[in-house]
């Protein structure tokens, strides 16, 4: 199955990768220095693998870059961000699914 491609901010899409209701695999692409992931929260558990590009996060008020290769978890509910530094893509995984996403 192919997931639409839906913009999310300036110079960012997201896109549905694969979907159970117990996980959910999604990209989110920035196409551009400075273009941001708005400051968030939400029940899921989410995984964060940084597929390409830099990114300065903010996760429950600490903030720490990221580049290629790093992956980290960011709890439920706690409140989080980023700034792209250098363009690139994030894989994002979330439990359960986000059925907002669908």
């Amino acid at each position: 199955m192919t997931y639409a491609i839906v913009e999310t901010g300036e110079n960012v899409t997201r896109q549905v990768l694969a979907d159970a209701p117990e996980l959910m695999t999604v990209a989110f692409r920035f196409a551009a220095a400075g273009a941001v992931g708005a400051l968030h929260h939400h029940p899921h558990v989410q995984s964060t693998f940084v597929q390409s590009g830099r990114f300065r996060f903010t996760v429950e008020a600490r903030d720490f870059e990221v580049g290629p290769g790093d992956a980290f978890v960011i709890p439920s509910n706690a409140v989080h961000g980023c700034v792209c530094l250098e363009p690139g893509t994030l894989i994002d995984g979330f439990t359960p699914r986000r059925n907002d996403f669908l």
